[in-house]
């Protein structure tokens, strides 16, 4: 089964899976470096880094 590049779609090489060429790397590389890709957060309300209330030093 051939894989296809996620960048351009043309399919993979294998010095460069998961991409088809060091130019479809690099551009995936530059979308992480600038934000175009993020990781998604769930931002916790709790400040004392969620320990049981039992745990909490007050």
């Amino acid at each position: 089964m051939s894989r296809t590049c996620p960048i351009c779609s043309k399919p993979t090489e294998e010095a460069y899976r998961p991409f088809c060429s060091k130019r479809c790397a690099d551009v995936d590389l530059q979308r992480w470096f600038t934000g175009g890709y993020a990781i998604p957060v769930v931002e916790d309300d709790d400040e004392d880094g969620g320990l049981p209330q039992e745990i909490r030093e007050d």
